[in-house]
Formats: structure tokens, C-alpha cells, sequence
């Protein structure tokens, strides 16, 4: 096997207090619902924001004189990018990042501010890479891979010895998949500490191109994904074999799970967790007789989510939650007759967040005029009640439907 335990230790030397040693607690509540026995593990807490630092530094730790002073490159969509702009800077290192054109200009920015020169270029991370390789060729640089390579896979596995230190009695660590290094080097590490434990992988459903290698299906991954620091269409080539020794299961969550474990997340542990570091929380709640009753690790890889995207996650989970709510009433066209329903949905103790009040596009009576409210409820049981009040005040209150594709 190309990484070993040795590797991995002398990976943890190398970096150690010059990365967090991120907090590794049990959460009770996650525990309650899920059945398991929940420990997470917050890689959001890194300086950059994800785990990403730990494997970064121990790459850039192993350079030669020569190879520091001719300066690195990387290509990333963002954690990868930020990790070596942030490390290469510490170590009075050149570094120039290539993202994708459409990466969101926080990313980029925030990679600026880190000190790297952020080159745009490509629709995706694959024509990112190879215009990377290019540009390294051409100007003399060490490319600095986000996965596939030995340095940065045995950084990674570091997550996992402190895991088993804060906690040996962990049966399972489920591991976000993406290139297969973060899972690659936590499973060699894990392994070699506690050969009884189990790895088990999670893909976000639109990026399950490990799962697919590893059954020697072809590859077919869709465009994009919430869990964007997962979406890689090629896995790493040092990762593959060390997955198919090493880990027991790769699992697969829809869109909606990873939104849902995103929510519950910042409503349980009040952290922020982005797509990538939120699937092994989705994976549990939709898997729970698989995991029920074990002492289960999971690994909250990451927490750079963008604030308009976390924003949707929550009014959107809100809405599933019956929390938000559309409410459409039939009122009289009368003088008052508006009035008397927001008295009537005061008493309720409800909230109205927003009134639209419209007579042409309705099937009512033209005597009638429909309003549609928007409004904060305390869930289910509160709309039930709601919809009881104004019933029972002779007044046609309904709820629209909610279609939810799944793409």
C-alpha cells in the first residue's frame, strides 16, 4: 500500500500546532434522534474552513529549498484553494490558484486575500486541472494536487488518530467521498489503530463516480451538486485501491437529505457545515437500522457554504417543516372583510410575514377576492389549528400544493 500508518504519524508530527486540533464531541441530541451513539468531528473550525489544511501543509512541508523558491500551483473550486494560498503564504511560498470561471466570487476572493494569484479558467475542475498542468509546465511550478497524491492523503488520515484518541471506542467513521484522499487516508489510519473498524463512504447522489469505479461501472456524474467540495468526476488513482481493501460501504444521499443535515446541523450544534461536510449526517438519518445502537464518528469536513445558499437551505427546510407556510384564503370584496381574517390569525398566534391580496387570477366567486398569506407557524400541529379557526369563521382557506423536484 503506498501510505502507511508510519506515514500518517510522521504527517501528524509535522503538523503539529500548526493546524487546529478541531473539537471531537459526542452530540447528545444527534444521538436521540439518530439512535447511534453521534461523535463529530469539526473540520469547519480549521482556520480555512475545512480539513483541506491538514494535507496542504504536509505537501508544502515536503518541498525542497528549490522547489519552494520556484513557487507552487493548485487547482481547486475552494477549500483546496484556500488551504495552499494560506499555508504557502506562512511558509513564504509563490502559490497561484486556478479555479473554474463560474466559482463563486467569495471563493475568489477570499483565496486573493490569502495571498495567492487566482487565475480563472474552465467550465469545471477537469479543464481547471489541465490548464493547471499547463500552466505549471510553463512557468517551472510544483503542482500541488487536491487528492491524488501520498503527502496529501496522509495528511488527511491525521482526522482519524485524533478521533481514536478522543474517542477508541468508535466502532464506525463515515467519511465524505469526493477524489478519495480524505477517506483514503482516514481509513489507512483508522485501520492500522483499530483493525476492527468499520469506513464507510458517502457520495452525494449527482457525484457517485467512487461508487461506480469501484463496480467497474462507467462514470456518469451530473453537473452540479449542493455538496459542491464532493463533486469530482475522477477519482483519485492512489485512493481507489485503498478504498477497495480498506472501506467497508460507500453510501449515496439525495440533494434534500444533505439540505436537511445542513439544517440540523445549525439547529442542533449551531455550527455552519457546507454541502460536503453535512453528507455523513445525511447518510445516518436516512440509513438508521444500519447504524442503530453503534458509536458512530462523522467527519464535518468542511463549513465554507454560501451565505445565499445557506439562506435557501433554511427558508426551504422552514417550509418542509411546516414552519413556513402559503396560506390562500377566499375573502369577501368587501371593506373590512381583510381585517377580520388578520384578527382571526392573531388570535392564533401567528405570524404574517408577507400579504398578497389579487381578485383576477382565482377561481372564486367574483364577489370574492383571494389573499395569499405567507406565514411563521410553530409546525404541523399549528397549522392544523389555523386552518380549524378559519374554517370555522365560514371562510375557504387552503394550503398550495408544494411540488419538490429531485435534481
Amino acid at each position: 500500500m503506498a501510505i502507511s500508518i508510519q506515514d500518517i504519524y510522521e504527517a501528524a508530527d509535522s503538523i503539529l500546532g500548526s493546524v487546529v486540533k478541531t473539537p471531537c464531541t459526542l452530540s447528545q441530541t444527534l444521538s436521540e434522534i439518530t439512535g447511534a451513539e453521534v461523535v463529530l468531528k469539526f473540520e469547519n473550525h480549521q482556520f480555512t474552513g475545512s480539513f483541506k489544511d491538514r494535507g496542504a501543509l504536509v505537501k508544502l512541508l515536503t518541498l525542497t529549498p528549490n522547489q519552494r523558491s520556484a513557487g507552487v500551483i493548485a487547482m481547486s473550486a475552494g477549500n483546496h484553494a484556500q488551504a495552499v494560498a494560506y499555508h504557502s503564504e506562512r511558509l513564504g511560498i509563490s502559490a497561484t490558484i486556478v479555479m473554474p470561471r463560474y466559482t463563486p466570487n467569495v471563493k475568489v476572493e477570499r483565496t486573493r486575500a490569502l495571498g495567492a494569484e487566482v487565475v480563472l479558467h474552465g467550465d469545471g475542475l477537469d479543464e481547471a486541472h489541465e490548464f493547471a498542468v499547463g500552466l505549471a509546465q510553463e512557468r517551472g511550478l510544483w503542482l500541488i494536487h487536491p487528492y491524488d497524491d501520498e503527502k496529501i492523503i496522509a495528511g488527511q488520515g491525521t482526522i482519524a488518530l485524533e478521533m481514536l484518541e478522543a474517542f477508541p471506542g468508535l466502532e464506525l467513521i463515515i467519511v465524505p467521498v469526493g477524489g478519495g484522499g480524505l477517506i483514503a487516508g482516514n481509513a489507512v489510519a483508522a485501520k492500522a489503530v483499530r483493525p476492527e473498524i468499520e469506513i464507510v463512504g458517502v457520495e452525494a447522489a449527482h457525484f457517485p463516480s467512487m461508487l461506480q469505479e469501484l463496480k467497474g461501472r462507467p462514470v456518469r456524474c451530473k453537473k452540479s451538486t449542493i455538496a459542491e467540495g464532493i463533486a469530482v468526476s475522477e477519482p483519485g488513482r492512489l485512493a481507489i485501491p485503498i478504498v477497495r481493501k480498506l472501506v467497508n460501504e460507500i453510501l449515496i444521499v439525495q440533494e434534500k437529505q444533505i439540505e436537511a443535515a445542513v439544517l440540523l446541523l445549525l439547529e442542533v450544534e449551531k455550527t455552519v457545515v457546507e454541502g460536503a461536510g453535512a453528507v455523513g449526517l445525511a447518510a445516518l438519518l436516512s440509513n438508521r437500522d444500519r447504524f442503530k445502537g453503534r458509536k458512530v464518528g462523522l467527519i464535518l469536513s468542511g463549513g465554507n457554504i454560501d451565505l445565499l445558499t445557506l439562506s435557501s437551505i433554511i427558508l426551504r427546510g422552514l417550509v418542509q417543516s411546516s414552519r413556513l407556510v402559503r396560506l390562500r384564503v377566499g375573502i369577501p370584496d368587501v371593506p373590512g372583510a381583510l381585517a377580520e381574517v388578520t384578527r382571526l390569525l392573531g388570535e392564533t398566534n401567528t405570524n404574517i410575514i408577507d400579504i398578497r391580496h389579487q381578485r383576477a387570477f382565482t377561481n372564486l366567486s367574483l364577489r370574492v377576492a383571494e389573499v395569499e398569506f405567507v406565514l411563521q407557524t410553530l409546525g404541523q400541529d399549528h397549522v392544523g389549528n389555523i386552518l380549524k379557526t378559519l374554517t370555522d369563521a365560514q371562510y375557504e382557506a387552503s394550503l398550495p400544493d408544494i411540488e419538490v423536484h429531485e435534481t
